[in-house]
């Protein structure tokens, strides 16, 4: 048996007069609320670094936050999160963990980088091959009645119901809803509620939004810049990385106190495992996964999946694991509300390695703006609804200077496109690239753009399953009702005043588990609430209204 998948075995209880057993805790995936909470159980709870055991499905940490690739091979990232000023938790966390060079914190990193490469769109939309400088949002007064009563209406009155059951049609062919559901990720038919939360939580955003002020980069992708230097502070400090070894069932013991876990089943290469959990050890288990079951195409072949292998998918690993400790324990919410929903939560991203940078050129000169100051392009007259960023280069670290990337994604994957008459679910990186540069006018350099890049598309079918519509406790609290020493942190637990898809959602979840678990008299950073500044509230409404200052 390998010796990872091995039981460990409780020492003997300490003689009388001895010091106590260190505390120990397991943590059940490796993206960011796991290793997030691992340096807070570190920095702020006290605890060892060697008694911390993160156990990881797939052979690498990160989670959704991933980045991989060479200039050999191609570079492929799944996708990669807004971050802004606000995220308290986030900027918490990595004020603590020095960059890859050690010369100051991520946290100092990301502001100084900022300030000299603050976001500015000059294209945030571009139809026929027109760029749209700071479009109006187009709304009706209609649609701002909406948008306001949303704002201050109780959820439990808006409970499953879907942003296209709150607003008519044509919100849905406004400038705001393409600006907004692709900054986002949002679709017609997912949650009014979460609709709701992001209007609240980025209301000091809507005044910007036309040009995406406000919206922070780091230097590098995210796995560069924020998970590769928070591993390597945890790896320090001597935290144990079980990779390549799922978790496939977690055992309990109810007493008057409260429920906790008794015994974590593990399986990896085949082997089968056992991990004892003593009395007063912390289990946080990080609930489902946005990228469960994705699948990588090439330039000449289209990514499989899709609802066919989410079916099986959502049977096994994160979804499996959850649907375990859910039956019959309705404190630990509902996860079929999110994993039984695949062509509602599905959509195609795709990573382009540049070997000309012939397109860079041509984006720069369309756009206005250089690499990395721009943010998401979207083309609202693209039947896929596609977007594309063009980050400043280099994107990763190893990349050379005469080498490009950038990401894209689509959200209506079904739908044929426009220029090539295929779904995008069904379309290889060759036909991604021809639809992408069809919206984009370009034909004077076409064959050389597509005959010198590498297109990897990828299917994600559960990566906005969190944005499905529910209903009050579908997602479980981060320390679920009647349970002692056990957490649900990352995307799928319940924390009403912040919103899902965001890397601090995972953080102050991650935060909040382990302030809680271990007792300590401290509170994760507030959420910022700017919907109680009358500056934020006007500037917002005069947004909404086109009325510009």
């Amino acid at each position: 048996m390998n010796e990872a998948s091995q039981p460990f075995t409780e020492p003997a209880p300490p003689a009388p007069g001895a010091a106590r057993r260190s505390i120990k805790a397991y943590l059940v995936g490796g993206g960011i609320a796991s290793m997030a909470a691992a340096a807070f159980l570190i920095r702020d709870g006290d605890l060892l670094g060697h008694d911390i055991t993160i156990f990881e499905e797939t052979d690498k940490v990160g989670g959704s936050l991933d980045g991989a690739g060479s200039p050999k091979v191609g570079y492929v990232l799944r996708g990669g999160r807004m971050i802004e000023r606000k995220y308290l938790c986030t900027y918490d966390l990595f004020s603590s963990i020095p960059t890859l060079d050690e010369s100051k914190s991520v946290t100092d990193e990301i502001f100084a980088w900022n300030e000299t490469m603050k976001t500015s769109s000059k294209s945030r939309l571009i139809r026929n091959g027109q760029r749209q400088t700071a479009p109006d949002f187009g709304l009706s007064e209609r649609h701002i009645l909406t948008i306001e009563r949303l704002a201050i209406e109780p959820e439990g009155l808006l409970g499953a119901s879907t942003i296209a059951d709150q607003f008519d049609p044509t919100f849905f062919k406004t400038n705001f809803w393409f600006m907004w559901c692709t900054t986002f990720a949002f679709q017609p038919w997912h949650s009014a509620v979460e609709f709701k939360r992001y209007l609240v939580r980025f209301a000091h955003m809507v005044s910007g939004f036309d040009r995406l002020e406000g919206i922070m980069r780091t230097v590098y992708n995210q796995y560069d810049s924020m998970v590769r230097p928070l591993h390597k502070w945890l790896d320090a400090r001597g935290v144990v990385f079980a990779r390549g070894t799922r978790v496939i069932d977690l055992h309990f013991r109810t007493e008057p106190d409260g429920t906790s876990v008794t015994r974590i089943d593990t399986e990896r290469e085949g082997w089968g495992g056992q991990v004892e959990v003593a009395s007063g050890d912390l289990v946080l288990v990080t609930l489902g996964s946005m990228t469960e079951a994705s699948s990588l195409g090439s330039m000449n072949r289209a990514p499989s999946g899709g609802a066919e292998t989410a079916g099986t998918k959502s049977g096994t690993g994160a979804w499996a694991l959850w649907k375990k400790i859910a039956d019959d324990r309705p404190e630990f919410g509902n996860p079929s509300v999110f994993s039984d929903h695949v062509g509602r939560s599905k959509w195609v991203s795709f990573t382009t390695t540049l070997y000309d940078l012939t397109l860079l050129r041509v984006m720069r000169d369309l756009t206005g703006n250089v690499p990395g100051e721009g943010g998401l392009i979207t083309f609202p007259e693209s039947s896929w609804l596609m977007s594309i960023v063009i980050p400043h280069q280099p994107h990763f670290i190893d990349q050379p200077a005469d080498v490009g990337v950038f990401w894209g994604y689509g959200l209506k994957v079904d739908d044929p496109g426009d220029f090539v008459r295929k779904p995008m679910a069904a379309c290889t990186g060759r036909e991604i690239m021809t639809e992408m540069l069809g919206h984009l006018h370009v034909t004077t350099d076409l064959s050389t753009i597509i005959e010198t890049c590498l297109c990897v598309p990828c299917m994600m079918p559960f990566i906005t399953s969190q944005f499905l519509p529910r209903n009050k406790g579908d997602r479980p609290d981060v320390i679920p009702a009647g349970t002692k020493d056990i957490a649900c942190i990352g995307q799928f637990c319940e924390m009403p005043e912040d919103v899902v898809f965001t890397v601090e959602y995972s953080i102050r979840s991650a935060q909040t588990a382990v302030y809680k678990l271990l007792g300590l008299k401290r509170e994760p950073p507030p959420v910022y609430k700017g919907r109680f500044d009358p500056r934020v509230l006007f500037n917002a409404f005069l947004a909404l209204h086109d009325i510009h200052a």
